[in-house]
């Protein structure tokens, strides 16, 4: 029976990694959660990390809420928001539960514009939310919102018509040369977001954008350095779900935060979140803030490491180092000893620091519960109050407890 077992779950492991590796995720899109988003209702926040409640909620995570209730102009004021959460009005639902992820507090409603990420090799579809350093923080602000209104009226319009012009962009290939370029695809998208302003900006100029239509879009996309965060979330989405749902497969396909819990979901166990305490981040805070001020881990932004890239490609991003702590020496280690509980090496995305091996990839459960070795997160700081923005960056590990909880998951559900 032992032996009948282990021959499954090895079938299962090779059929999910490969369908990993051989993911292929192209931009395809940008539309209105409400118009492409399965599920989304005109009611709805979805929100980051494993399920939870108004009342349970973190502090940025209730001002993000706040914050997305009034772009929606369901509210006029927080006070106003908090009344019809209060009273009902809202219903709560994690992004992962719909093929979606979203920054730090990842609030996402039914008017906002997601990026529609299409996986070409296995047909199934990632949306994901636009990332900005002030609502998914929890400010709540007028200069907040109005940042999501001209992502909805105007970026996501521009870049919507660029990705038609273009007939779709490659993310993988995009994410492949970032990696070459120092970019590890999460705390550090810069070259990722350098070449998808140049490729948007082209395609707008072959349309035959006005000037003055042009100019402010390409202004926001030139300076924002973490723009490709989003695309990259939405490209590891992508690629986890279509890994996910193989039976007997202890493939983790999807790590999120929601600042209060952690949570894992794995291939073979279907749509169950294991979860425990989301951690304290440790790092560096930027001036007039301390730990004092942090709140625990937050967002779906996990999903780069699930799917081998972030924290697990450190060794490709020695900038970073500046901004999270450490040394370029602790980079390197980190990426090696992820290799320790992972299924395979993605020679799609590789590292030159690491004579360019592939990228670890495909966490195991069994192998994080038998080695005592987390996955290695690297991620930005909210403050543990709402209205504020972000306050440094650092590195994270996830509870123990939530593999643990997998893996006596997995032997009740295939009786082992």
């Amino acid at each position: 029976m032992a032996n009948g077992i282990k021959e499954k779950i090895e079938d299962a492991n090779k059929e999910a990694i490969d369908k990993v590796l051989a993911s292929n995720p192209v931009l395809v899109d940008v539309k209105p959660a409400i118009e492409a988003v399965p599920g989304m209702k005109k009611n709805m926040i979805m929100h980051a990390g494993p399920p939870t409640d108004w009342q349970n909620m973190c502090g940025p995570m209730k001002g993000a809420v706040m914050g997305t209730l009034l772009f929606e102009g369901l509210a006029e004021t927080k006070d106003d928001a908090v009344k019809i959460i209060e009273n009902g009005e809202i219903e709560f639902s994690p992004n992962h539960e719909h093929h979606a992820v979203g920054p730090m507090a990842g609030t996402t409603s039914a008017s906002m514009p997601v990026f529609v990420v299409k996986d070409e090799t296995h047909g199934n579809t990632a949306f994901a939310r636009l990332v900005e350093d002030k609502v998914q923080f929890g400010d709540y602000g007028d200069e907040a919102v109005n940042g999501l209104r001209f992502w909805r009226d105007k970026l996501s319009v521009a870049i919507g018509t660029a990705i038609q012009k273009a007939g779709g962009i490659n993310l993988k290939n995009i994410i492949g040369k970032a990696l070459y370029r120092g970019d590890e695809l999460h705390n550090r998208p810069d070259a990722g977001s350098s070449m998808f302003a140049n490729m948007i900006i082209t395609n707008l100029i072959e349309a035959g954008m006005a000037q003055n239509e042009l100019l402010p879009v390409a202004k926001h996309l030139i300076s924002d350095d973490i723009f490709f965060l989003g695309l990259s979330m939405g490209a590891c989405k992508a690629t986890m779900d279509a890994a996910h749902g193989i039976e007997y497969s202890t493939l983790v396909t999807a790590m999120a935060r929601n600042g209060v819990e952690f949570g894992i979901r794995v291939s073979g166990l279907g749509d169950e979140w294991f979860t425990g305490p989301a951690g304290m981040i440790n790092g560096l805070y930027f001036p007039g803030f301390t730990a004092e001020d942090a709140n625990p881990d937050m967002g779906d932004s996990a999903i780069t490491e699930t799917a081998g890239l972030g924290g697990f490609t450190l060794a490709a991003a020695p900038a970073i180092i500046n901004l999270v702590g450490g040394t370029p020496d602790e980079a390197l280690k980190y990426s090696k000893q992820m290799q320790e509980i992972t299924m395979a090496k993605n020679n799609g995305y590789t590292i030159p620091a690491l004579n360019f091996e592939g990228t670890a990839t495909g966490i195991d459960i069994r192998k994080v519960v038998k080695t005592g070795i987390l996955p290695i997160i690297d991620t930005a700081m909210a403050c543990k109050d709402p209205g504020k923005r972000m306050i440094g960056a650092g590195l994270v590990k996830p509870p123990m407890e939530a593999f643990k909880k997998a893996l006596h998951g997995f032997a009740k559900k295939y009786e082992i």
